[in-house]
């Protein structure tokens, strides 16, 4: 079906004035939505909008307080899991499932075995298991060991295993939520060009995205969330960006944040890179760069290209054969993650469930932990000291960074995926630091979030800040940016100006062309 038709079938689901209440809060206040065979749906709307809530609620997750949900004219008064798993309804999550300590095979296959018999007892077929995996692989261009721990895969590749498990079953509504979130643009055109053989096929797509080049390539309809409420609906062919983005957030959102001041570079800048080379002299190759007063460095470049390791290199997270890094004339160059924060270095990782924050503390704990640490004695020992300074601290960041809680003892788990990233950056933010690393810094945050994280990074750079942004997103990278090094094999591969450049200048940087 092309983009931009309608399917004036009966829908697969109808999801009907769908209430949804936590206490005292309504986290859904009468959704509409159908979801039609071959078409793809898109899921619109701001962190906190209610989407997740309301895929929960379709995937038997969540009962809803009020409403119907309709499969194949059937009411339901709510599913569960297992009636959403035998209508065929599969939904990938934006916050990854995948077991670390198992191999990509057995999470591809995790209470769903291969079995044989072979003299008279069953046992686990992996021959069969494996045959299975490589194909769903092959069409998601991922060739990995599958017998490897999915702790050891880059994120990306744990993304695309997610992505592929949904797929195995038999699959009828397939949602996904964010599903591009960790992937570069080859990566995304390749899982584009799959959901697109998948439509024509005849499943029904909800896809849940804040990008609307991916939106506009592969949406037919559109359903907007606000506030918890349906918010407009149609087609995405018959509606501009800033249509959609007012219907999400009900404002024009700032689309640039490159320097409005010239940038000095014949002065000394504010952070020096010299030759940094890892331990294994592969995945990051005698790497040197500047940043001046002003100024947001940009990296670009494939998923392992070595761009994470470049940043886990100098923030002392990953050992070094050599190099160096020099903030305002100062040698800082760290040891260790703690020697890099006492210097005044933050790092924004690119997994915040992993790497970021601590998922069973609250807001408050979250905000101020590094903080503490940084200013502790006993190399941080004694750094998790909670005090009414520390409340004042976590709600002045939580205000900068217009965080949606109920307070700052909240968890932070029970918030939105953009919330719980600006968690994140107040956490660095409260520390002071003098230099910023973003390794994808708005990751599962929507478009009006990602404008107030993007002004914040501009804001930071203005400041004197030294502030380097990694992103898989190249309009993002684009946006922020006034001068981007592409990363290619370990090194840099090239040097473009941001005012200039534009995304194929970058991909084939990336690739190893000609630009």
């Amino acid at each position: 079906m092309e983009n931009g038709e309608t399917n004036i079938k009966m829908p697969v689901v109808r999801m009907k004035a769908i209430e949804k209440s936590f206490g005292g809060i309504r986290a859904l206040k009468g959704v509409d939505l159908d979801i039609h065979a071959g078409e793809v749906h898109v899921v619109l709307g701001e962190n906190g909008a209610g989407k997740s809530t309301l895929m929960k609620v379709l995937s038997g997750i969540h009962a809803p307080t009020a409403g119907t949900i309709e499969i194949d004219g059937k009411a339901f008064p709510q599913l569960t899991p297992a009636d959403a798993s035998e209508a065929g309804i599969s939904i990938i999550y934006q916050e990854l499932s995948v077991i670390n300590e198992l191999s990509a095979l057995e999470n591809l296959f995790v209470g769903r075995l291969r079995t044989k018999r072979r003299f008279g007892f069953p046992m686990i077929d992996w021959n069969q298991m494996e045959t299975e995996a490589r194909a769903i692989l092959t069409q998601l261009g991922l060739d990995i060991n599958l017998r490897r721990p999915v702790g050891e895969l880059p994120i990306a590749h744990r993304q695309i295993l997610e992505i592929a498990k949904s797929l195995m079953g038999k699959v009828r509504v397939l949602v996904m939520d964010e599903p591009t979130s960790s992937l570069t643009k080859i990566e995304v055109d390749r899982l584009l060009d799959l959901v697109r053989k998948l439509r024509a096929q005849g499943m029904a797509i909800l896809f849940i995205s804040h990008k609307f080049d991916e939106v506009r390539a592969i949406g037919d309809r559109f359903s907007v969330l606000k506030d918890g409420s349906s918010n407009g609906t149609g087609l995405i062919a018959e509606h501009t960006n800033d249509d959609l983005i007012r219907m999400m957030v009900g404002r024009v959102v700032q689309q640039k944040f490159l320097s409005s001041h010239p940038i000095d570079r014949t002065a000394k800048p504010v952070l020096e890179v010299r030759n940094v080379t890892s331990a294994d002299r592969k995945r990051v190759r005698d790497v040197s760069f500047d940043v001046h007063h002003g100024e947001v460095f940009g990296f670009a470049g494939l998923i392992g290209s070595g761009r994470t390791e470049l940043m886990n290199c100098l923030f002392g997270a990953e050992k070094r054969a050599s190099g160096s890094v020099v903030l305002n004339g100062r040698d800082i160059t760290p040891r260790n993650p703690l020697k890099a924060l006492k210097s005044g270095m933050a790092y924004i990782t690119e997994s915040r469930r992993q790497t970021g924050f601590m998922p069973n503390f609250t807001i408050m704990e979250n905000t101020v932990v590094s903080a503490r640490v940084k200013k502790a004695a006993m190399r941080g020992a004694l750094g998790l000291v909670s005090s009414r300074a520390d409340r004042a601290l976590a709600e002045t960041e939580s205000r900068r960074l217009a965080v949606k809680a109920s307070s700052v003892d909240q968890l932070v788990t029970e918030l939105s995926g953009g919330n719980q990233q600006k968690v994140l950056v107040g956490k660095w933010m409260a520390t002071n630091p003098e230099v910023f690393i973003f390794d994808e810094p708005t990751r599962g945050i929507d478009v009006g979030a990602k404008a107030e994280i993007y002004a914040i990074i501009r804001k930071l750079a203005d400041e004197g800040k030294a502030v380097i942004v990694v992103s898989s997103e190249l309009p993002e990278i684009l946006a922020v940016c006034d001068r981007i090094a592409v990363f290619r094999s370990g090194s840099i591969g090239g040097l473009v100006d941001g005012a200039t450049a534009n995304e194929e200048m970058l991909l084939q940087y990336a690739i190893g062309g000609v630009a």
